[in-house]
């Protein structure tokens, strides 16, 4: 199972690092995506998976004797879901705001556009 999601994060990582690299402002924006998606799954990853344990020491014991869920890595997922959501809201309302000023979504032209304006 880790094989998989650990394939799953390199694909990710690959198609949204490519996707970055096109022109198109909605690439760009759903390259970003797929990269943050791919770190979430890699954070994901780095915690180990342990299904059906949860990560709570017995009671009598100092310490977990046997494999548990870490719950840090999870907490960090949850947040990193949230600012994503924020990031990609602000950039969706850029690239409609940009794109009703320019009429295009390419990048180029719209840097060639804000030149001939100066």
């Amino acid at each position: 199972m880790e094989v998989v999601l650990a394939l799953m994060t390199g694909i990710l990582y690959a198609a949204g690092i490519y996707l970055m690299l096109r022109r198109s402002f909605v690439k760009l924006i759903i390259g970003m995506i797929l990269l943050g998606n791919g770190a979430n799954l890699l954070i994901f990853l780095l915690g180990r998976i342990a299904k059906g344990k949860p990560p709570i020491i017995p009671e009598g014991l100092k310490s977990m004797a046997d494999a548990y869920a870490d719950p840090v890595p999870q907490a960090l997922i949850l947040t990193a879901i949230v600012i994503s959501f924020g990031l990609q809201s602000f950039a969706i309302i850029l690239m409609k705001r940009a794109y009703s000023v320019s009429q295009t979504d390419d990048l180029d032209e719209i840097h060639i556009s804000e030149r001939e304006e100066i």
